[in-house]
């Protein structure tokens, strides 16, 4: 398994509605806090705790501004972001995008789901398990 470090970061679960570019007028993007910006990717949903992985596309990096935000107009005419769930999460963001991401999330107890998670980035796929399911991460 990836260890996971005691550095305590900022993610965000964001629900992003009419995006321009997005056939479906609805998705989620996922905001991991990383230095003066946030890496970030386009979910259909929040992931299941324990459920099927879900495609995760790689986004621009968004402003620290939307970790802060319930919810706000999307600079550009480009829709409208309202938070989902946010709180900190522990672990060490590869410097390598292709890597395997593998940090322990707290906060989600507001969605009625176990807390911690731990949250897995790979291969174009998101998956949140309960720290107690204890698989190992994918090879990279």
């Amino acid at each position: 398994m990836t260890p996971i470090s005691a550095q305590l970061s900022r993610y965000l679960f964001l629900e992003h509605t009419n995006a321009p570019d997005d056939p479906a007028c609805r998705h989620v993007d996922l905001l991991l806090e990383d230095g003066e910006s946030c890496r970030t990717w386009r979910l259909r949903s929040v992931p299941l705790p324990n459920g099927p992985s879900l495609k995760a596309t790689p986004l621009p990096r968004h402003r620290l501004i939307w970790l802060e935000r319930t919810s706000a107009a999307v600079s550009g005419g480009r829709g409208w972001g309202r938070r989902i769930v946010g709180g900190t999460f522990q672990g060490v963001l590869p410097d390598n995008p292709k890597a395997l991401i593998r940090v322990e999330l707290r906060g989600t107890a507001a969605l009625r789901f176990p807390d911690p998670l731990i949250l897995e980035l790979a291969d174009g796929e998101c998956r949140l398990h309960s720290s107690a399911d204890q698989r190992p991460a994918p090879s990279p």
